[in-house]
Parts: structure tokens; C-alpha cells; sequence
């Protein structure tokens, strides 16, 4: 008895091309070259391009550059009789968004060619890839070490969403009106300047309005009058979204492409925006963790290192010193006669003193070495791969001479002097503890002696 036609076969009325015209998902063909002998009509729906504009072309030209390597390999795979009922890539759409795919693909022995369902998972592999996102940038929060580390994590997040090979941080502070870019990557200009929020870039008119901007070559004349013309080189697409914090907009991110492959969307702006916010909370917590952190190692009047902060330092040191067979030195340094100061001019005058005179100690050193304050007027100074004992000597007599010279703060015109102990290792001691006691003796020898001096450790 003759089975009646199945729906597919007999198309329900309609011819069979007419019901594969009807499938969401696509149906590719590919030979052997891989090349496209046929499409139904549904890929121009999930790809942009007619069958006619595909036809005869090459199917790796589709896929995503980042893409294209493992593609091969699964193609190759198919062709050896292993079908891909799940495997996921990215396509570049002819109008330049990138959407995601999922396959099922076999190879067909008997007619030599590849013949696969395309299926577009663009908007589910958008949600998932934001809830891991938002987890990527909660555990960057905690684990990166500082800002320039945080930021490295959010582009690597922020690119596994969105096509981001140029992208920057920009933050602004309100209270000093600077904007700056501490994280930049482009591949044609440099980091700019710090600036103003009246710089009138694209990055302060985000900030400002905080509102995110689409830039692409048919709005960049819809700008507001404010912004001047672009410095450097422009791009096709620019997207900007503000980072909105507790405090207000915190700053922006910025997504840039200088070549027609890459388009934004405002889809792309949607997504940016999603996981902006957690990214600004992530930065608010790094940056006040960043705070907190310095505070905790650097004296609060002065701003210089403390003790807890000079004794890392100087350990550190004596283990490179060690290491690469060098001297350092330590100087110890007490103000001859600070009570006076305090006594007879107020503590807010000796304040005043003990800031100055940190600024002088510290405009006599290297950028390597270190300056820190341990107490009351007690400063203390690290040298780093000093070649003789001589060259400490030097320095010190520079720094006593500094101090010498009169201050004047709040109208008074005060005068100060300088006792400095020194002890060198290795010729005097080996560990920190051991060099800061010597060159403590010192600087106390030389106060015995009259001060306003500067004294070696084990001389008399």
C-alpha cells in the first residue's frame, strides 16, 4: 500500500524551494574547495548577502578573522567523515556586524560536498557571554593588583564581547577638573594629555552629557558644536559609554575602529552600557583599595613613605644589592632644634616646616632612591648602587646644605639645621635593621658634636 508523501516532500502545496525559503535557519552547501554551490534563502536574513553574492565564493571569507583557524580545522574534520552536530563560530554580516553561528555540518561521500544548517545564536551567546562577563569584571575587581592590572582584565572582557583592538579608559576627577587616559591601546596615536572636561573631545562630551555616543561615518556630522574637530587620526566608528559611580559619571570607555570590517551597532552601544556599570563599581573599588593602601604606607603630612613602607624598600634593596654585588646607603636625619619652632610659632607653623623640608631631602636624591619619614622630625634616605662610601657623603652634605637655607612660611622667616647619621652596606652592616641602628648612632654622634653636621658610622 503506497505511503501518502510527507509534508517535506510534497511541500504541502508548495514547491520544495518555496518551503526551505520558509526555514529560519539556513541551509549552506559547500564543495570540497569550500566553496558555496548553494544557500536557501534564509542566508540572506542571518548573513546580509544574497545566494547570488555567495555562490562560487569562498566560505572562509565569511568567518571572522579570529575565527578562521579552528573553522578550517572542524571543515577539514567533516571531510574526514566526523559530523559537527554543535559547533559554534563567528561570521562578519555584509554590513559589518559580527554574529554567531552555530552549525550542524556533515560531509556528503557520494556527492563530495559539505552540507550544514547555519542557525544565528548572535542575541543567546550575547546573554551569556554578559553574565560571564559580569563575573570576569567581579573577579578582576578582587584579584587584580592594581588599576593598570584592572584594566588590562576589562579589555580582555570587553573584547570577548565586541570587536574592542583600540580601546581606552578615560577618568575624569572633578575636583581637579583632569581628565586622563590611564589606560590607552591604539594602533596609531598616543595617549593624549591630561585635559579639561572643556577640551571639547568626544570623550569629555560623553563624560559631560553621560550619554553613551555612536559615531560612524553617517552621523559624524551629528555632533554637538562644542566638540572641535578630531585630533589625530579619525576613526570610522567611535562608541563611547559613560561610567557611571556612586559619585556621579566617573569616567568613560571608548571603542574605536579605523577600518570598514569593523562596525558598531547599537546593539554594541547596549552592551557596552550593560556592563559598564559594573565595570565603574570595579574601578570605584580599586581605586579606593589603591587609596587606602597608600595611606597605609605613606605618612600623611609629608606624603613620604613611612617606616613600615622604607624598611620594604630598604629590604628589597639590600637583596638586589647583594644579588649584583653593589654598596647602598642609609641616611638617618634629625632637625636641630624643631621644638623651638613648635613652641614659639605653633604646630601649624611646624607642620608647614616638616613639609618643606621633606620637599628639599627629596629634590637632593634620585628618582631611584628613597626618602621617608619615620617620626616627628626624624627622615631617613635610602641610596641605591652607590660606587663609595664618598658619594653618601656627598649627598648628605647636599641635604644639610638644603635644610640650611632659610624657610619661609607664613610669614615667618624660620631657620633650621640638619644632624645626619650614614652607614653603608656592605661596609658597615648587612640587614636593614642592623644599617638604620648604625646610621641612628651616627646621626646622634653628630648631634653630641653640635649638629648641623654630617657624620659616617665608626667615626669618632
Amino acid at each position: 500500500m503506497n505511503q501518502p508523501p510527507s509534508p517535506l516532500e510534497s511541500g504541502a502545496g508548495l514547491p520544495f524551494s518555496n518551503v526551505m525559503d520558509l526555514l529560519l535557519d539556513a541551509i549552506c552547501v559547500v564543495d570540497v574547495q569550500g566553496r558555496y554551490v548553494f544557500v536557501s534563502a534564509a542566508f540572506e536574513r542571518i548573513f546580509g548577502y544574497t545566494p547570488e553574492e555567495v555562490i562560487g565564493r569562498s566560505m572562509i571569507e565569511l568567518v571572522h578573522p579570529d575565527d578562521r583557524e579552528r573553522t578550517l580545522q572542524a571543515a577539514n574534520e567533516i571531510m574526514a567523515g566526523q559530523p559537527k552536530p554543535h559547533f559554534q563560530n563567528r561570521y562578519v554580516r555584509k554590513d559589518g556586524r559580527v554574529i554567531h553561528i552555530m552549525w550542524s555540518a556533515r560531509w556528503s561521500e557520494a556527492d563530495q560536498v559539505r552540507i550544514a544548517v547555519a542557525r544565528d545564536v548572535t542575541e543567546l551567546k550575547r546573554a551569556e557571554l554578559m553574565q560571564v562577563a559580569l563575573h570576569a569584571i567581579s573577579e578582576a575587581a578582587h584579584s587584580a593588583e592594581d588599576l593598570l592590572a584592572l584594566f588590562l582584565h576589562i579589555h580582555r572582557i570587553v573584547g570577548k564581547l565586541l570587536p574592542a583592538r583600540n580601546f581606552f579608559v578615560a577618568l575624569y576627577d572633578a575636583r581637579k577638573d583632569e581628565l586622563s587616559f590611564p589606560y590607552f591601546v591604539d594602533e596609531y596615536d598616543q595617549p593624549p594629555p591630561t585635559q579639561s572636561l572643556d577640551s571639547g573631545t568626544l570623550t569629555s562630551e560623553v563624560i559631560r552629557s553621560g550619554q553613551a555616543l555612536l559615531l560612524t561615518p553617517a552621523t559624524q556630522m551629528e555632533l554637538p558644536a562644542r566638540v572641535r574637530p578630531i585630533v589625530g587620526r579619525d576613526s570610522l566608528e567611535w562608541l563611547g559609554v559613560p561610567l557611571g559611580g556612586q559619585q556621579g559619571v566617573i569616567g568613560a570607555l571608548v571603542v574605536q575602529s579605523y577600518s570598514g570590517d569593523v562596525r558598531y551597532s547599537q546593539q554594541d552601544k547596549a552592551l557596552l552600557q550593560f556592563v559598564s556599570t559594573q565595570i565603574a563599581a570595579a574601578i570605584e573599588r580599586k581605586k579606593s583599595e589603591t587609596r587606602l593602601q597608600y595611606l597605609a604606607q605613606h605618612d600623611q603630612l609629608t606624603d613620604l613613605p613611612n617606616r613600615e613602607l622604607f624598611h620594604d624598600r630598604l629590604r628589597t634593596a639590600l637583596a638586589r644589592a647583594r644579588r649584583d654585588g653593589q654598596r647602598l646607603a642609609v641616611l638617618y636625619l634629625d632637625l636641630d632644634q624643631f621644638k623651638p619652632v613648635n613652641d614659639n610659632h605653633g604646630h601649624d607653623v611646624g607642620d608647614l616646616l616638616l613639609r618643606e623640608v621633606a620637599a628639599r631631602i627629596s629634590q637632593c636624591v634620585r628618582d631611584a632612591d628613597t626618602v621617608g619619614r619615620i617620626g616627628g622630625d626624624e627622615f631617613v634616605v635610602l641610596l641605591n648602587g652607590i660606587g663609595l662610601p664618598e658619594h653618601a657623603s656627598a649627598v648628605a652634605a647636599k641635604i644639610r646644605a638644603a635644610v640650611d637655607r632659610p624657610f619661609e612660611l607664613a610669614s615667618c622667616l624660620l631657620q633650621v639645621s640638619v644632624s645626619i647619621g650614614v652607614a653603608i652596606y656592605p661596609d658597615h652592616g648587612e640587614d636593614d635593621k642592623q644599617l638604620l641602628r648604625l646610621a641612628d648612632d651616627a646621626m646622634y654622634g653628630a648631634k653630641r658634636k653640635g649638629g648641623n653636621r654630617v657624620l659616617m658610622s665608626g667615626t669618632a
